[in-house]
């Protein structure tokens, strides 16, 4: 049996291909389109898919759709009428458009399908937006019975929901329903520290350890988060006071003449100066927002007894709030959907109909995931490279495969940035070693390098570091047994024993960019100010190549640690093909370009026509 999976029309539409249970192939449309978190009808997306699962249209059983518009378009009119007649203006605009294309969005998508070649249309399901969630994590997971946690901005009416799941079949026990959601909630943040909502969240996770958890002002904006905007119960449910939001009947999170009333500061403008307060409003959103998502998976234990829990949606991916979650040891393993956003809802709908709806049995495996190290997507290919190689005319060397790991970790040693292209595609918004721009995570001088020379972004973000899964003990502080979690760089925890004081007795707080340059521990390149790290922990059996790479560095340099950022620069999508990855090459300060054996070297490439002159050609992501 062959179920694609889509999710579209909101954003970071993807396609999901499996086959009785397997998952063979799973993409984002951006990554083919090059526009960052395109909501499009993922239709290069699903050619992939068929591509690489080597099936025509008429082999696919059903196509699944990751919600259900109808109940969507019901949560809409329910709303403006509950607030009528604020938000009229926006009601009016909404209308035409769900008239137009969103209530026949069946017939839209038969269409879109048959433009690919679908001559005849599979059975067309619907799967609840929430249970999208929910199945991508439970199914993949190596757990036979396990607690459910989804929580994200908004499906049709959920914003968050617990479920059981046993076997092949998943419960749903508990719901939280819009306008109240924790992930709206941070979007609001998000908007009003200057960040793009639905892409920015990330930032604002990066910004708040700059804060001071010792300040008596993080202290105030927290107690008027929870005074005034929020009221956080027992049982992990919220209530927001909608009077302080706008987001049911507008296209904007908040109203910042109020916000700007109840906080003293204005809305920070994406170009502003982020200052002390803007760190320390951070820092008390995240602070709420781990003690709403702990409260939760209390609930979650309470309700169905399990030692193992499951979580995605877009609040998943807040990695500090998952490595809080581990340290409480409420569970005793977690596993985090990779693709824990909406491009997820794709593989969640695909497996739903499978084992929901198909009613096809389960067969999890103990020992690891099924979602085979997130490298789902396009793989890269010698034919593909050596195209590249004659349409830019570009100089390459090829190495054999152990002298390339060897010649790499050199270059790596001696300071320079290594952009690394290898097999397939990563699925969700991780570069997990197969499209990642690496450095020396040693090097003090590299973070600041990488922000504002290749990526062309703020300076205060960190980078994650991959270290070999049988060293990081070693390097993190570790708490937990579960090999399920850091493998896709979902979890933050402290550094040790390598840190190194940056807060002499006696010495007056440091300001934020004094905080950013001093080094804080021995990997300052992965380092944040409050010692954590974003760890990707690299296995031989889902990337041997990638492990090979860390273990020719480890040889010689006694360092079981690189530093891992996604290949792109800011506002575009990570590299998909070779030709994405020379141009994003030559169009910034990468120092070397490794694709498959081939090396590139950027002082020896010809003259590109297309340089970047400056971090505003970029756009915000």
């Amino acid at each position: 049996m062959n179920i694609l999976g889509i999710s579209a029309f909101y954003h970071d539409s993807a396609a999901t291909i499996i086959s009785d249970g397997e998952i063979i192939a799973a993409t984002q449309e951006e990554r083919f389109s090059r526009i960052k978190n395109d909501a499009s009808f993922p239709a290069r997306a699903i050619e992939y898919c068929l591509q690489e699962s080597l099936l025509e249209p008429d082999m696919i059983d059903a196509v699944v759709f990751y919600d259900k518009p109808w109940l969507k378009f019901e949560r809409l009119l329910e709303t403006y009428c509950a607030y009528a007649p604020r938000g009229l203006r926006s009601f009016l605009a909404a209308i035409p458009v769900w008239l137009k294309e969103k209530l026949f969005l069946k017939s839209i998508i038969k269409r879109e399908l048959q433009k690919i070649g679908f001559e005849t249309i599979p059975t067309l399901l619907f799967s609840e937006h929430h249970l999208s969630h929910a199945a991508s994590a439970f199914y993949p997971s190596p757990f036979e019975r396990a607690a459910i946690l989804t929580i994200d901005g908004v499906g049709e009416w959920a914003t968050a929901s617990i479920s059981l799941g046993e076997g092949r079949n998943i419960e749903v026990l508990r719901e939280l329903h819009f306008p109240h959601s924790l992930g709206l909630l941070y979007s609001a943040f998000t908007y009003y520290l200057g960040f793009k909502v639905n892409s920015g969240e990330y930032k604002l996770m990066g910004l708040a350890p700059y804060g001071d958890p010792e300040s008596a002002e993080v202290a105030h904006y927290e107690s008027i988060i929870t005074n005034e905007l929020i009221d956080i119960k027992d049982d992990g449910s919220i209530w927001l006071d909608q009077r302080y939001f706008s987001y049911a009947t507008s296209l904007k999170m908040v109203q910042d003449k109020t916000w700007a009333r109840l906080f003293g500061f204005e809305r920070r403008q994406p170009s502003d100066k982020i200052l002390t307060k803007h760190c320390n409003f951070a820092m008390a959103i995240q602070r709420v927002t781990e003690k709403v998502v702990l409260n939760m998976a209390k609930e979650a234990k309470r309700l169905t007894g399990c030692d193992h829990l499951c979580m995605a949606g877009g609040v998943a991916l807040n990695c500090v709030s998952n490595g809080h979650l581990m340290n409480a040891k409420v569970f005793d393993q977690l596993f985090v959907q990779p693709a824990a956003g909406d491009a997820g809802g794709s593989l969640g709908a695909a497996l739903a109909a499978h084992h929901i709806f198909f009613e096809q049995d389960r067969a999890p495996t103990p020992d690891t995931d099924a979602m085979r190290g997130a490298y789902l997507g396009l793989a890269i290919s010698e034919p593909d490279i050596q195209r590249t190689i004659r349409k830019y005319n570009a100089k390459s060397h090829y190495y054999s495969e152990q002298d390339l790991y060897a010649y790499t970790a050199k270059q790596l040693e001696q300071g320079l940035i290594v952009g690394w292209v290898q097999g397939r595609a990563e699925f969700g918004p991780r570069a997990l070693g197969n499209r990642s721009i690496l450095a020396d995570a040693r090097n003090p001088k590299m973070q600041s390098k990488l922000n504002q020379k290749i990526k062309y972004r703020e300076t205060f973000r960190p980078f994650a570091p991959s270290v070999l899964a049988e060293y990081v003990d070693d390097y993190f502080a570790v708490h937990h047994s579960s090999p399920y979690l850091s493998p896709y760089m979902l979890e933050v925890q402290n550094v040790q024993p390598h840190r190194q004081v940056i807060y002499p007795q006696n010495e007056t707080p440091l300001s934020m960019i004094d905080k950013l340059y001093r080094p804080h521990s021995d990997l300052p390149t992965t380092t944040h100010v409050d010692y954590s790290s974003r760890i990707q922990t690299v296995h031989q059996q889902t990337n041997m190549r990638y492990w090979k790479l860390l273990d020719a560095f480890k040889q010689k340099t006694d360092c079981a640690v690189i530093a891992n950022t996604s290949f792109n620069v800011r506002g575009e999508p990570i590299v998909n093909t070779p030709d994405d990855a020379y141009r994003c090459f030559m169009q910034t300060d990468m120092d070397i370009l490794v694709m498959g054996d081939c090396v590139f070297i950027k002082a020896e490439q010809p003259n590109w026509p297309e340089q970047r002159q400056q971090q505003a050609e970029c756009g915000l992501d």
